[in-house]
């Protein structure tokens, strides 16, 4: 067993003091507070245990890890009692084993006795130590020659990943414990008492009825065959395991994949990843089959038009085809008439050669990323004021704050693991702050409860973070020695002199914002007061026009208040995709090289040219807005898009599907027909995340490893298929693997200068920077003593309404988010069975809305913008405020950016997601769908039988719509 894989019994404690005691005669020294479960286990000793795991508090119920204290009576357990100074402590004795054997008869006793045909045999706890106490024999009988007993109790199946098995149950309530200690929601609880006791999801529901959010913690925590996945009974235990990192949201989950040679069985999160420590959620858990699903695309396609049938051919001759016509519109239409995107979910190293080949093969910087759609606000706005553009803090640090203020994000359903973290924080006693236009999870939940609910209109958040400012100054609660010391003085004065005018008061920007005075006074006070205090902040602050401005507003407040550079406090983006930081990181936009640092800069260029043998261009390249504009202009030809979608993610639908159709050679990159595939000329199979070897990089500048577990089901990884493309463009890529990659970006990056794969192997992950100024596993929290920048610039942030308002035509404000089963796009997720949680995208409406347009819960409700028009089924809510509607866009047939404008940010082109005018009616005829949806139908029958033929030459066509 690796040391990483002992199960010490109980939490490790931190103390400045420690103890030293006597365990089995062997002198023993821990920090005060350690329980003798651990202290024995650290020594070497294992201590029998059932209801003891190291993730949960010690429960002391199952009463085999009884010891014996000198000059103490009884037997104590080992669990619940501390070490002291000077204990002498057996863990072995004829007494001990009499009383651990009786123990466990009474446990078999009621317990099935099908261990060698039960699914968890060769990893059941109960098991395991009914042989370590010597059980050879149950004098009581089993099951029915007991007595009364729950051997024959039916078992539960409705989850559709894990099993519960009542009669296999022993009542240790690890699985009640780790829903309400690691996960939070509360959905388990014991119901009945003494021996009728039993593990009830819910009020007796079944799990799916329940208020269970499937994150798998009950499933880790039992020690018996009771909660059981399902693969591990369709398939059996596991032979080997391989640490790898979660490819769904920007937490960055560490994983165990616990194989069968090169079959999956299941993911079980790892205990030592600093980002979840041994935390999951259902998506990383559950739903990674989306990477075998007969959906996938695994040979190399081409077609003349997107109206041609797609035809199967060698990778030779795709990456030949597509390297020629690239060259062919170069030639015609000149060296900036193509470009790339890179993909937020593929490796640091695959995004790096996407980018190098833009500048280095096509010769222009027409390069981008996803997060133009997404965080590009945070990357100007912390640059702007901090000096760089990421998150200051690791996500362990909110254990250390006083107050939270969470504004636009939504972690119970977004990035679920640190939403879990932080309600452990908050049922600790920390406060917390909402802003946000809905009423979130966190807003009040089991055991938790915000302070404030600054409940503001959307498109208002410059008004409020103004606000607040205007109190913390004009209320004298400026941390003025931070800021004297820390920031630059010229800036400071003039942001004070700003929002201490009577415009941008609580009282004066009330009529714009919504949000009643006394509560942002209340909440700017407890902000500025109330210790160490830390913002998080997702979409809903980003994806406005005024995006970067909030951005640099709240960084304002935090600087303004000491709230940056130590533990518990910061500015923290929480970041969508499991890549999106290192996407940026790696040079994906077009003004910047790896490393944030300028295309115009010669220094920095020189370094590149050298590097990569060829001249660049120092103009900055088009940003994906750009591109599509300039492909309805006739000047944008050519678009190699890797691993994104932004025909379904990006807004105004119509407009980007329009500039796709007029583009003359589209080659995309991917494991799936996606909506953006469908007007593709080339499709090169792409590789999921446990079919290559690599980094991701997460929210907090975590860079983690990426193992292949599997072969490529097309026969490369994403980051050869890039290469082979280089090589047939004429420009050589002879990498032999990712870590020759990451060497030229260390040697290239400096803020990566420290980083390889053979310190992440040793020291489990890094952060950046890392380098020879640096700790040696680089910098977990950012800005301590001094700014990257130096000094701290404040940034004047004044509220300019977005240009998207209400009107009679367009009454209502339409704002959009993400749901906990569903990712992204849903390319992954809806090909798995989470779609059971969440199977279409809704139309969330206030009841007063709805009643004024008959509008009743579950009725179609026809959406309207300036942009397009679509139909989703209506849920009526109080969750959303009069006047505002709310929706998701994880099912491309919902057309939730066909409603979606192209008001964008003014310094990113980040998209305005968050903010569209829409008319919303009842749908009273019966074919509900929209013009735009039925076309979308037709078009998508149209290209899954297009692949259909390609695929099965000899077969008759017929549409297939994968996973829909």
């Amino acid at each position: 067993m690796n040391h990483s894989e002992i199960d010490y019994g109980t939490p490790r404690r931190e103390s400045e003091r420690e103890v030293t005691l006597e365990i089995d005669g062997h002198s023993v020294t821990v920090p005060a507070g350690t329980s003798l479960m651990r202290a024995a286990t650290e020594a070497g000793v294992m201590v029998p245990k059932l209801c003891a795991t190291d993730s949960l508090e010690p429960f002391g119920s199952c009463r085999l890890c009884l010891v014996e204290i000198d000059g103490r009576k009884g037997f104590p357990a080992s669990c619940t009692t501390p070490a002291e100074a000077g204990m002498k402590v057996k863990t072995q004795s004829p007494k001990l084993q009499q009383l651990r054997k009786g123990v466990m008869e009474l446990y078999i006793s009621d317990h099935p006795l099908d261990c060698l045909t039960c699914s968890a045999n060769g990893n059941c706890e109960l098991q395991t130590q009914a042989g370590v106490v010597g059980l050879r024999d149950v004098r009581y009988g089993v099951g029915e020659k007991a007595g009364a007993h729950h051997c024959d109790l039916p078992k539960d199946e409705s989850n559709p990943y894990f099993t519960f098995d009542s009669s296999k149950c022993i009542v240790c309530n690890r699985c009640v414990r780790a829903c309400e200690e690691t996960q939070g929601t509360f959905a388990l609880t014991i119901s009945g008492r003494g021996f009728e006791a039993r593990v009830s999801p819910g009020q007796d529901q079944p799990f799916m009825e329940s208020d269970c959010v499937s994150c798998g913690a009950c499933v880790q925590a039992c020690p018996t065959a009771t909660l059981q996945e399902k693969t591990i009974i369709q398939i059996g235990q596991p032979e080997h395991r391989v640490i790898t990192t979660c490819a769904y949201c920007g937490v960055g989950c560490a994983f165990k994949a616990e194989m069968k040679g090169s079959q999956v069985v299941n993911m079980v999160p790892w205990k030592d990843g600093k980002a979840n420590e041994g935390h999951s959620c259902i998506k990383g858990r559950f739903a990674w089959g989306y990477a075998t699903h007969p959906d996938r695309i695994t040979k190399p396609m081409i077609r003349a038009s997107i109206q041609d049938p797609w035809q199967e051919v060698s990778w030779e001759v795709a990456l030949s085809h597509a390297a020629s016509e690239f060259r062919r519109i170069q030639e015609k239409h000149g060296r900036d008439s193509i470009g790339g995107i890179t993909s937020s979910r593929c490796t640091n190293e695959e995004t790096y050669l996407v980018q190098k080949l833009v500048r280095a093969a096509f010769g222009n910087n027409n390069v981008d990323t996803c997060a133009r759609v997404c965080h590009s606000p945070t990357g100007y706005g912390l640059g702007q004021t901090l000096g760089t553009s990421a998150g200051t803090q690791t996500f362990k640090s909110v254990e250390k704050a006083d107050v939270v203020m969470v504004i636009g994000a939504n972690p119970s359903e977004a990035h679920p693991v640190f939403g879990s973290r932080l309600k452990k924080r908050l049922r600790e006693g920390a406060k917390l702050i909402v802003v946000d236009p809905r009423r979130i999870d966190l807003v009040k939940s089991p055991h938790i409860e915000a302070a404030h609910h600054l409940q503001l209109k959307p498109g208002t958040n410059v008004a409020v973070i103004s606000a607040m400012a205007h109190v913390v100054v004009t209320e004298g609660l400026v941390n003025q020695a931070y800021v004297a010391e820390r920031c630059d003085p010229k800036s400071y004065a003039q942001w004070s002199e700003f929002v201490s005018r009577p415009e941008n008061s609580p009282e004066a920007l009330e009529a714009a914002s919504g949000v009643p005075a006394a509560e942002v006074r209340a909440a700017a006070r407890l902000y500025a007061t109330g210790g160490n205090a830390a913002i998080y902040y997702g979409l809903g602050v980003t994806e406005h026009s005024q995006g970067s401005t909030m951005v640099m507003g709240i960084a304002n407040l935090a600087m303004a208040t000491g709230n940056v550079g130590r533990e518990g406090v910061g500015v923290n983006p929480l970041r969508g995709q499991n890549n999106v930081q290192g996407s940026c990181d790696m040079g994906s936009f077009p003004h910047e090289l790896p490393g944030y640092r300028h295309i115009s800069d010669s220094t920095v260029r020189g370094q590149f040219e050298a590097a990569w043998g060829v001249t660049l261009n120092p103009e900055p390249g088009l940003r994906i807005p750009n591109m599509l504009d300039a492909a309805l202009s006739g000047s944008f030809k050519g678009l190699y898009c890797e691993g994104e979608d932004i025909v379904q993610s990006d807004p105004n639908t119509q407009h980007v599907a329009a500039a796709m159709m007029a583009m003359e050679c589209v080659v995309v990159q991917d494991i799936f027909l996606n909506e953006t595939a469908k007007y593709a000329h080339v499709f090169l199979p792409g590789s999921s995340f446990l079919e290559k070897d690599g980094t991701f990089t997460n929210a907090e500048r975590r860079i983690s490893r990426v193992r292949k577990v599997m072969p490529p089901l097309g026969g490369y990884a994403d980051w050869e298929v890039t290469q082979k493309l280089a090589q047939a463009l004429g420009y050589p890529m002879n990498y032999a693997n990712p870590e020759e990659i990451m060497r030229e970006i260390a040697a290239l990056t400096p803020t990566f200068a420290g980083v390889s794969y053979e310190k992440i192997e040793r020291l489990g992950s890094v952060q950046w920077p890392c380098n020879g100024s640096t700790e040696e596993a680089g910098t977990p929290i950012m800005h301590v003593g001094k700014f990257v920048r130096g000094q701290g610039r404040f940034i004047i942030t004044q509220y300019v309404p977005t240009d998207e308002k209400v009107t009679r035509k367009f009454p209502l404000l339409l704002t959009t988010g993400r749901i906990l089963s569903q990712y992204n796009v849903g390319a992954q997720t809806r090909r798995t069975e989470n779609s059971q949680w969440h199977s279409e995208d809704v139309l969330e409406i206030h009841p007063h809305d709805a009643e004024e347009r008959g509008i009743a819960d579950g009725d179609w409700a026809g959406i309207q913008s300036r942009a397009g028009e679509t139909v989703l089924r209506a849920v009526v809510t109080e969750r959303v405020q009069p006047g505002v509607v709310y929706t998701t866009f994880h099912f491309p047939e919902s057309g939730a950016n066909v409603i979606t404008t192209d008001n964008s940010d003014w310094a990113t082109n980040c998209p305005e997601y968050k903010v569209t005018a829409v008319q919303v009616m009842k749908v009273m005829q019966a074919q509900h769908l929209s013009p735009w949806q039925k076309e979308f139908n037709r078009f998508d029958a149209l290209q899954q039988e297009l692949l259909h033929a390609a695929q099965h030459p000899s077969s008759p066509a017929e549409a297939v719509h994968g996973g829909k």
